[in-house]
């Protein structure tokens, strides 16, 4: 899949129509679209219709669901401008579908690294377990194994999570890092965004977001 159907044109007018909604400060949250409001899908489209992604703009409808996510969970006045930006990062003709892998990856090391300084046994399997669901995300990328052997790695990396876990406080938190490479990586950003307490763990997450796809925009126009 291209996105925007690998045609700049197409890009310009959901990018033209995204910023007349912005001028007119019509991208809002908590509403798909009514006309006239709407979200940064609902305002891309003129309706809300995350699948619609595909067939009008070349995007797999897990961005677009990620986008939505990000969106509602922002501070409104970025909220908006995101809507913008999300598009514009977006370059004419590329394949984004690493990038939910890029991003996993992201989270899942983050979470590796926040047990590094454990020394309980638990801290160190679940460390082994998420290394492999790395390893499975990174397979997705590079295509340096079999679909089977990816499988089987995230099926390894479930099971030793819920061996180490059990019966500890631990336990949900190794089992969700390990099950999660079963998960879309779009699904998983969105548990992520949903969990933060705070706007900010949104807003970094809307930069990441926005990071990654300029840096696919690069890997095509070089």
């Amino acid at each position: 899949m291209k996105a925007f159907h690998g045609d700049p044109a197409v890009k310009e007018k959901y990018l033209a129509r995204l910023r007349a909604h912005h001028a007119a400060d019509e991208i809002i949250q908590g509403i798909g679209y009514n006309g006239k409001h709407g979200c940064a899908v609902g305002c891309t489209l003129n309706q809300y219709n995350h699948r619609a992604y595909e067939d009008e703009l070349g995007l797999p409808s897990w961005l677009a669901h990620l986008e939505d996510q990000i969106f509602e969970g922002l501070p409104p006045a970025h909220a908006q401008q995101f809507a913008v930006d999300f598009l514009e990062a977006v370059p004419a003709g590329a394949d984004v579908e690493k990038v939910r892998w890029l991003l996993a990856i992201r989270r899942h090391t983050r979470d590796r690294n926040r047990l590094l300084e454990n020394p309980e046994r638990y801290a160190k399997q679940c460390i082994a377990a998420i290394d492999q669901v790395i390893t499975y995300c990174e397979s997705q990328i590079t295509g340096a194994t079999t679909e089977s052997a990816a499988e089987s790695a995230a099926w390894s990396a479930r099971s030793a999570a819920a061996r180490s876990a059990a019966g500890s406080a631990a336990g949900s938190a190794a089992r969700w890092a390990a099950g999660s490479a079963a998960w879309s990586a779009a699904r998983s950003a969105a548990w992520s965004a949903r969990s933060a307490a705070e706007s900010t763990a949104f807003a970094r997450e809307a930069s990441r977001i926005v990071e990654e796809l300029e840096r696919i925009g690069a890997e095509v126009t070089g």
